[in-house]
């Protein structure tokens, strides 16, 4: 077992009810890994980008919408992880490569 929770970091102090939320968590063969993570808009364009965690943990605040995730981790890009975002509830996601 990870040493990642569920999904993504703690949201403790975070309203989640005023912000539209992306988060989740990079693995490669159940391990946590360290990497980045890019947001791509609809158009495929690079919107942000942020380091994981060292249990491959990530977060974007971003607009309601359909995105598109890609992790650039060691030995491994992982594209095509398509999330639509919504306000209130955060988008979990889990990227394995």
């Amino acid at each position: 077992m990870c040493g990642a929770q569920p999904g993504g970091p703690d949201l403790s102090g975070v309203d989640v009810a005023k912000e539209t939320i992306i988060q989740g968590s990079v693995t490669k063969n159940g391990v946590p890994v360290n990497g980045y993570v890019r947001l791509l808009d609809s158009n495929g364009e690079f919107t942000a980008e942020v380091p994981t965690s060292a249990t491959g943990q990530f977060r974007f605040f971003a607009r309601p919408g359909t995105w598109t995730l890609r992790a650039l981790v060691p030995g491994a890009t992982v594209d095509r992880q398509v999330v639509t975002s919504k306000e209130v509830n955060p988008t979990e996601v889990a990227i394995a490569v």
